[in-house]
């Protein structure tokens, strides 16, 4: 399925190589670094969180786009980032895209959503912040291991 239909432009028939190679290095060239094309199919969810964190790290801002369906993992993904305190929302663009139907071959208009997330103030202190232990479990092992010795020194006085 393509991602969008273009509208064709009258161009003379014979166009030289050179033109051609010229065209496709511009649209190459035009595609954003620090964009991400979500699916809710193909990979799940914390995939696309965990690619965002790296994107804002490397280029301090990240696009999440998304058609159809997949607008509202977007959109997840973009609170989940906002409420831990790593992203600031800068901008946020709807609009429909012109999409060849696969099934009946007609065109059918998608929902498609950009948003553009910057790094917070806070990224880089909560990105580098120690994994914390939780103390609960080994404090519940040392006095499961004192409960034992305690019952052992008791089993010995009472053979004495």
């Amino acid at each position: 399925m393509a991602m969008e239909v273009a509208t064709p432009v009258h161009a003379p028939t014979a166009t030289p190589a050179s033109k051609i190679l010229v065209a496709t290095t511009t649209s190459v060239d035009t595609q954003k670094k620090n964009r991400i094309q979500v699916s809710n199919t193909k990979k799940p969810l914390f995939f696309y969180v965990n690619l965002a964190k790296r994107y804002i790290q490397q280029h301090n801002e990240v696009e999440l786009s998304a058609l159809g369906m997949a607008i509202t993992t977007v959109v997840t993904i973009s609170e989940i980032l906002k409420n831990n305190g790593l992203a600031t929302e800068k901008k946020v663009l709807t609009s429909t895209v012109d999409m060849k139907d696969d099934n009946k071959g007609k065109i059918v208009q998608k929902a498609k959503i950009e948003i553009v997330l910057g790094k917070s103030d806070k990224f880089d202190s909560l990105m580098t912040a120690p994994v914390t232990t939780e103390t609960a479990p080994k404090e519940e092992e040392e006095a499961n291991v004192e409960k034992k010795s305690t019952e052992a020194e008791a089993d010995t006085q009472v053979k004495e």
